[in-house]
């Protein structure tokens, strides 16, 4: 009798493990190569990793897929059609400016020879290139090709700009250079764009690090006090700066700056249906300064773009861009706000910076001073 009660948990028991067993097999991918696992993510959408047999790591970007074999590594079979990255990658070409950041933060520069962008705010960049570490090798629509391959470069990052001077990337591949388009400017959470750490972590040996970087920063993001209030009742803000020709840049909604502003407890001022947003790829667009009045002259929180515009310190610099400031709600009430020139070149401090405006958005700024956004006074 016992032993008939045991046969029914002995053959479930038999079986789980049989079922486990089967789903630990690798699995084939549409090239025919084993896959084994998957790089975890928890924001970024637009890559992925799988791990293959052999230690080769199979990088998916929008259409591209990438085969990534380590030192000493073979090309498997089935490697047909997909651009082979070898390791180590020692003297990279990085024309994605966004990406240099999320490099620094894993002690990485080292492995970046070559960048096609001058004016830097990070220190160790700007320390890098005046040592003679990095090079600029022209922008990056015109890179100086003999250089790059002087230099033996086995990969080159470029961002989605790569795209309107696609015969830049036919010839990079041309002299045989892997070119890696990053896509993290799609990313709509800011927390995406920083994830892409991981894949640079990958690249050059250091993904346990990368984890451990992208872990603490999401602990910062995570200890953030939100407001207890219906979206509606959320103090609303604007991002933008003044253009030369007087027209008003703003960040379209649902782009990752607005995203931050509605993650740190506040609500994006503009809308969709208040801008007409086009259907490029642009995460900004510029309006007329009587349409940003109208709009935002009610906004709690004002806060300018010194990325392009410059910085501004005073009331009196901003309200002489144009008199239709000086009406304004935030301006009259003092809640007027400029991020640093490092902001978006400051690619590994998104948590900080969203931690910045929650704290401006729930009225804690004065006992805590945010650190990449000032006050004017």
């Amino acid at each position: 009798m016992k032993r008939a009660k045991l046969l029914p948990l002995i053959t479930a028991v038999c079986c789980l493990v049989s079922c486990a067993g089967a789903q630990k097999k690798p699995q084939k991918s549409d090239n025919g190569l084993n896959i084994t696992g998957e790089m975890e993510l928890s924001y970024a959408e637009m890559f992925s990793v799988s791990h293959c047999e052999g230690g080769c790591e199979l990088i998916t970007i929008g259409d591209d897929e990438f085969l990534l074999v380590p030192e000493g590594g073979k090309v498997p079979e089935g490697a047909e059609g997909m651009t082979v990255i070898q390791q180590p990658l020692d003297n990279i070409y990085l024309a994605a400016s966004s990406a240099m950041d999320l490099f620094s933060g894993l002690d990485s520069l080292g492995s970046i020879t070559m960048t096609s962008t001058e004016d830097w705010s990070l220190p160790q960049v700007t320390a890098a290139l005046e040592n003679e570490d990095m090079f600029y090798v022209g922008k990056y629509s015109a890179p100086d090709y003999e250089f790059v391959m002087s230099e033996e470069c086995p990969l080159a990052i470029e961002s989605t700009m790569i795209y309107h001077t696609p015969a830049v990337k036919e010839q990079l591949e041309a002299l045989g250079i892997p070119v890696m388009v990053e896509h993290s400017s799609y990313e709509t959470h800011p927390l995406g764009r920083m994830e892409w750490i991981k894949l640079y972590g990958l690249l050059v040996g250091k993904e346990e690090q990368a984890q451990e970087f992208f872990a603490e920063k999401q602990a910062i993001f995570n200890s953030m006090e939100l407001p207890d209030l219906p979206e509606s009742e959320r103090k609303t803000a604007a991002f933008f700066y003044v253009s030369p020709n007087g027209y008003v840049n703003v960040r379209k909604p649902g782009d990752y700056i607005s995203r931050m502003i509605e993650l740190a407890g506040g609500r994006y001022i503009f809308t969709a249906d208040d801008l007409s947003v086009d259907e490029n790829a642009l995460s900004t667009m510029n309006i007329q300064m009587e349409t940003f009045y109208e709009k935002a002259k009610d906004a709690d929180i004002l806060i300018y773009n010194s990325t392009v515009g410059g910085e501004l310190q005073t009331l009196d610099e901003l309200t002489a861009l144009s008199p239709v400031f000086a009406d304004m709600k935030a301006v009259k009430s003092g809640e007027v706000w400029c991020t640093g020139k490092n902001m978006f070149q400051q690619t590994t401090c998104a948590a900080e910076m969203t931690r910045d405006l929650n704290l401006i958005i729930t009225g804690q700024a004065d006992k805590t001073p945010p650190t990449f956004l000032h006050k004017l006074t």
